[in-house]
């Protein structure tokens, strides 16, 4: 009996569906690796030193969830360096248009939207630097499963990025056993410490293949809602921004969820917003966007960030929707799939707004890494208005630690970087002149802060740059 055409061509289609379904374990990793990597970016009219990857790790075959991941190795001795991987908050903020595209990664967007220039303070300078599109519906990453966009939480974050680290590692089994550490921002003040957990609960269960997780170190982090919002409303009050009497009304606030606030408290923080003026809270001493002006209550949200390029440009959100939504750029990245927005987005509202579950504090996370013995670093940018660095001091207060070494500044340069304090079991560190997205702003200390953060060891101490003979005799005789 023959078989119709349309029924040759189902038997076809079930055939590449269980192909394409195969778990990594059946393929040969290595394959896989040459498949993902990427050759040259579309805009990239410079070479590079380094190997770097792009594509998609699937983290549940029966629903067909599939996380976008770009990795980027050392540029130099890449065996020799630790794994580091970045997030991005939100919730339903992508890493690669901000981690990757503005902050810690190599390429960063020009202002043309169509070409990238080289970031000479990449975090790819000192480890090798792995970025995650998280959870399903942000950026890139997908599933087959339409309701899974509507149902994120931060559970299910968690237990999928767990899930990708593992099968990632399937992909790259010459990182198995490499020391790990996580890095990111803002929200991710919630991803960050749960996958940390998430991790150290896995490798007690599987101690013959656990994870080499290190530490973890987040910057501007959502923490804590009630010393995140008395933080946020001192900061405000502090540097002048808005009235005695709009401070003493925001109380209301402070036993508010941060993300799903009550009326009352919507409704003082717009007052709030409208005494501040028209400056951008994620960084309070640079212009705002002008192009396309945002509105108040956009502004409000934590994780809405325009800033920096090479020079500074406050819309370099703008320039970065452009880039990754060329037919080319998804191409050369491999990010083509069915069931992937049309259109990508620095940040899905839908995720946002459907988001199913968000503690209202992750102190308790804290307290049970902080004596699993990992390395916790927590970093603030001081001109940051959303999630300042009260809210973060407020945050270590509440966590009731013993100083090991008191409150001094750092140095960068010979000029004061900010400042740090020790903790048993936590390292605290301001960024002085960075706003939310500190290695936007501040690139080079941001480095030092990786450095420094890796190895454990404490931030550069004032070290006095001492002229010699020639060069002081040079200057009197006007040379």
């Amino acid at each position: 009996m023959k078989m119709s055409t349309w029924n040759w061509g189902f038997v076809i289609f079930i055939l590449l569906s269980v192909t394409c379904s195969l778990s990594l374990s059946d393929s040969d990793p290595f394959t896989q690796q040459k498949l993902d990597q990427v050759s040259n970016l579309p805009g990239q009219n410079f070479n590079v030193d380094f190997d770097h990857y792009a594509g998609y790790v699937t983290v549940n075959q029966e629903y067909g969830r599939a996380l976008f991941y770009w990795f980027t190795e050392a540029t130099q001795e890449p065996a020799s360096k630790p794994l580091v991987l970045w997030l991005n908050g939100g919730p339903g903020c992508s890493s690669i248009g901000y981690g990757m595209a503005e902050e810690v990664g190599p390429f960063h967007v020009n202002k043309d939207g169509n070409s990238v220039y080289l970031n000479p303070y990449s975090w790819n300078t000192v480890a090798n630097l792995l970025f995650l599109d998280s959870p399903v519906g942000v950026g890139y990453s997908y599933s087959n499963t339409s309701s899974d966009i509507l149902s994120n939480g931060d559970k299910r974050t968690a237990s999928d990025a767990l899930q990708f680290l593992l099968n990632w590692l399937e992909r790259f089994p010459q990182y198995k056993g490499r020391d790990f550490y996580i890095t990111g921002e803002s929200y991710a003040g919630h991803y960050v410490p749960q996958l940390s957990q998430a991790i150290v609960r896995y490798n007690k269960a599987n101690a013959t293949s656990p994870i080499n997780l290190k530490g973890y170190m987040v910057g501007n982090a959502l923490t804590n809602d009630y010393s995140d919002h008395v933080g946020v409303f001192q900061f405000m009050w502090d540097v002048g921004m808005i009235s005695d009497q709009t401070y003493k009304k925001s109380k209301v606030c402070d036993t508010e969820s941060f993300g799903r606030p009550s009326h009352e408290c919507v409704q003082i923080t717009e007052i709030a917003y409208q005494e501040m003026g028209d400056i951008d809270p994620y960084s309070i001493f640079t212009p705002p966007c002008t192009a396309n002006r945002v509105t108040k209550r956009l502004q409000r949200r934590w994780h809405r960030v325009r800033h920096i390029g090479q020079s500074y440009d406050p819309c370099t959100q703008q320039h970065s929707t452009i880039y990754f939504n060329l037919p080319e750029v998804k191409n050369a990245l491999h990010a083509y799939h069915s069931n992937t927005s049309t259109t990508w987005e620095t940040c899905s509202d839908v995720v946002e707004m459907s988001w199913k579950d968000s503690p209202v504090s992750v102190l308790d996370v804290y307290q049970e890494l902080i004596s699993s013995g990992l390395r916790i670093w927590m970093f603030s940018g001081d001109t940051d208005a959303v999630i300042p660095v009260t809210s973060t001091r407020n945050t270590i207060n509440a966590l009731n630690l013993t100083t090991i070494s008191p409150w001094r500044a750092w140095y960068e340069d010979g000029q004061v970087g900010g400042w740090t304090q020790k903790y048993e079991g936590l390292t605290f560190v301001t960024v002085r002149g960075a706003g939310h997205e500190v290695p936007l702003h501040k690139p080079k200390q941001a480095l030092t802060l990786l450095k420094s953060f890796l190895a454990g060891a404490s931030m550069p101490p004032f070290e006095q740059v001492i002229e010699s003979k020639t060069s002081a005799s040079q200057q009197i005789n006007g040379f």
